[in-house]
This record gives structure tokens, C-alpha cells and sequence, in this order.
């Protein structure tokens, strides 16, 4: 099940499990969990892409040993916020990978977020070498930690009524 808003993935998750989030690169796939409070997202790793099949039964197989009740996509918007082939490519993917999985598939606006990833491991003092292995998991985190924290505040604004 595809979900175009944030609210409706947040809807559709089961209880007490975790996310992962993917940052969609054309030659590696970051991926991240957040625990099961949805409350924190951890880089996990930097996949190498390769056909689509095979990339799937990877991701599938993280999913399901981490035991993940949805998979987030970072979206990659325009700065105008417009939607260009990177989006549509993403989009696709989504399309492709539901068919093979009942778990709930959402997307998050990822505009920055690789920027917001670099920034954090300069400050961190990482090695060009070690950044350059890490980035997109840690872009996939910052990804999930965004949508997360939306969640967070969705939830204590249900509270609040």
C-alpha cells in the first residue's frame, strides 16, 4: 500500500514496530530503522544497487529480520518543491516494490538532506574515505528522523484535541 501522505502512513504502521527509510541514489540505497517507539532513526547501512530484484529481496530481508512495519522513501523534490524524473524514478520504485510487500510504503520530502548528512559528519571530523561509504545511510536517517519527529508532533496534536 502506497501512501502519498505522512498522516496516512502514520495511520497504516503497525503498532510497535519499527520504520526503515531509504535514500534512493542511482548507484547506492541508504537505508536506516528507527526503533520500535519511532522515536529515534539509526544509519544501518549503504547498499550497492544492482537490478531491481535483487535490491528488493535485500531491502525486503532487512525489513523483515529488523522486523520494520513500513518502508519511508526519501523523496526528491525540486527546490520549487516540484516533482522532476528523479521523483518519478523514486515513485516508480515504490510502485515496483509494493508489489512485493504488504507493509505500508510512504514518502518524505528529502530536499537537503544529503547536505544536512555531510554537514554532520564534517562536524563530526569523518575521513573523506568514511563519509563517502556512509552518506547515504546517514541521509536515509536524516530522512526517517524528519518524518519521524512529523509523526511525533501529529500525534501529540491528537492528543491536545
Amino acid at each position: 500500500m502506497i501512501c502519498d501522505e505522512i498522516a496516512d502512513f502514520a495511520a497504516a504502521l503497525a503498532p510497535g514496530r519499527g520504520v526503515m527509510g531509504l535514500d534512493l541514489g542511482t548507484k547506492t540505497i541508504g537505508v536506516a530503522l528507527s526503533d520500535r517507539l519511532l522515536s529515534t532513526a539509526s544509519a544501518v547501512e549503504t547498499m550497492k544497487r544492482r537490478k531491481f530484484t535483487l535490491d528488493a529481496a535485500r531491502l525486503l530481508e532487512i525489513a523483515a529480520v529488523r522486523e520494520a512495519g513500513g518502508i519511508l522513501l526519501g523523496l526528491p523534490r525540486n527546490m520549487d518543491g516540484s516533482e522532476g524524473p528523479r521523483a518519478q524514478s523514486t515513485r516508480a520504485f515504490a510502485r515496483n516494490l509494493a508489489r512485493l510487500t504488504g507493509l505500508p510504503i510512504g514518502f518524505w520530502d528529502e530536499r537537503l538532506s544529503t547536505v544536512a548528512a555531510e554537514r554532520a559528519l564534517l562536524e563530526a571530523d569523518t575521513t573523506r574515505k568514511r563519509r563517502a561509504e556512509v552518506i547515504d545511510s546517514v541521509a536515509a536517517a536524516y530522512i526517517l528522523q524528519g518524518a519521524l519527529d512529523r509523526m511525533r508532533h501529529m500525534r501529540a496534536e491528537q492528543h491536545e484535541r
